[in-house]
């Protein structure tokens, strides 16, 4: 997952909030940093979606492959 999928991730999954969750909220997961903080360090952004949506409950079925465009049409 790039950096650039992450956050269109966070922003299809808690829409309004998504900002201020990536700013804002702690993740134990990541050492007690906010996403932004995480992804500062370097941490892998594929790590700190993980991390987020386990924080947030989000379901199973809605974590993997998330934030990824739809396949070219050709």
């Amino acid at each position: 997952m790039r950096r650039s999928e992450f956050l269109r991730a966070v922003d299809v999954e808690f829409g309004g909030r998504a900002s201020s969750l990536v700013s804002d909220l702690v993740l134990t997961q990541m050492g007690d940093r906010t996403a932004a903080e995480a992804l500062a360090a370097g941490v892998p952004p594929r790590e700190i979606w993980l991390a987020l949506c386990a924080e947030m409950d989000v379901p199973l079925e809605r974590r993997h492959g998330a934030g990824r465009l739809e396949p070219r049409k050709r």
